[in-house]
Formats: C-alpha cells, sequence, structure tokens
C-alpha cells in the first residue's frame, strides 16, 4: 500500500517492501538561498496535492525542479559546508550506523559517505519504515559524531530525498551512482562506500 508523507521540504511516497534511493546530507551542506527554493517547491507541490492537481505536470515547473536538484547535486559533490564526515572518525560512525541493522530492519544494496551528505539504496524489513530507518541513522550517528568531534548544534538537516525505485534498471542506475559518487566529487582511494 502507498501512501505519501510530508514531513519538511519535500513529500515522501511510502511502499511496503519497496526498495528506496535516499539522500541525506549535513545541515550547512546547501546554501540558504537553494534551501527556501526548495521548500517552495515542495510547497507547490503539496498544494498541487491538496487540490488534487499535479505540479510536476507543467513542463516549466518540471525543468525548474530539475534544474534546482542539479543544482543541489553540485553543491554537495562539490563539499559545500564544514563536511564534518572528511575525518574518519565521523565517517565510521555514519558507515557503522548504515551496516548495523542490514538483515534485520532493513536490506542494504549500496551506501556511500560523502563528505557532506550520505546516499543509501535499500529495503525495509518487516515493520520498520523508510522515516524510521532514517530517524534511527540520523539520531545516532549526529549524537556520536558530535561527541567524537567536540561539536554542538544540528548536525544532519532535518529533510531527506528519497527515490522509490521501480524497477531493476533503476536499481542498477543507482547503485552505481552511489558507487562513482565519490571518483564524480574528485574523491580519491575514498574508502566510505560499499556495494552489496
Amino acid at each position: 500500500m502507498k501512501r505519501l508523507r510530508s514531513r519538511g521540504y519535500l513529500p515522501h511516497l511510502e511502499d511496503r517492501k519497496a526498495v528506496y534511493f535516499v539522500t541525506f546530507r549535513l545541515a550547512d551542506s546547501l546554501p540558504k538561498e537553494l534551501t527556501i527554493q526548495l521548500r517552495r517547491e515542495k510547497e507547490a507541490i503539496e498544494k498541487a496535492d491538496t487540490a488534487g492537481t499535479t505540479a510536476l505536470g507543467d513542463n516549466g515547473r518540471l525543468q525548474e525542479l530539475r534544474a534546482l536538484l542539479r543544482k543541489a547535486e553540485r553543491c554537495l559533490d562539490g563539499g559545500v559546508g564544514r563536511c564534518d564526515m572528511r575525518d574518519s572518525r565521523a565517517a565510521q560512525i555514519v558507515a557503522d550506523a548504515i551496516r548495523h541493522f542490514h538483515g534485520s530492519r532493513y536490506e542494504l544494496f549500496a551506501w556511500c559517505v560523502m563528505p557532506n551528505h550520505v546516499h543509501v539504496l535499500f529495503s525495509p524489513m518487516g515493520e520498520h519504515t523508510l522515516g524510521s530507518i532514517l530517524h534511527s541513522w540520523k539520531s545516532y550517528s549526529a549524537l556520536k559524531v558530535n561527541k567524537v568531534l567536540a561539536r554542538t548544534g544540528h548536525f544532519w538537516q532535518r529533510e531527506y530525498f528519497d527515490h522509490l525505485v521501480r524497477s531493476e534498471a533503476s536499481s542498477r542506475k543507482f547503485m552505481e551512482y552511489i558507487r562513482d559518487n565519490p571518483k564524480r566529487a574528485g574523491l580519491r582511494n575514498w574508502p566510505w562506500v560499499g556495494v552489496l
């Protein structure tokens, strides 16, 4: 059963026994102006959903959203913000959190911890949901990393981007994207990536 859920800037389509490609990022990883633009697009999508229409049906709006998402991707891969996960202690904590419940709460297919964001391809198991799994990863790792790095404040951005994977071909595409993300970002011999 599919359901649309919103928590923050982006709507989330959830489905039992689904495979998700998820990106979550550090709190300072995007410029404020871009975050505001993404919030406006989210609000337009929600208004259209409430009205029973589709905001993305408009070709111009779809093009604008794609351009915003490409800009966000460039910011993430360009290393905007503090990039706390360049510190191997922080990256290890996040990678361990992602792998910890593989096989019991979710099936993990691929993951990558970048300096200021994370990509994961996985499928929830049992009663575990997309939201509960992301909350677990983010809350556990934020507490541990803040302690290890002697920092305070928000570590992760509240919102995350998720995509419901609908085909084997899309799944392979996302696995390749995750695997190759460090190389595209100019990170040589980046150890924080796994494809299972």
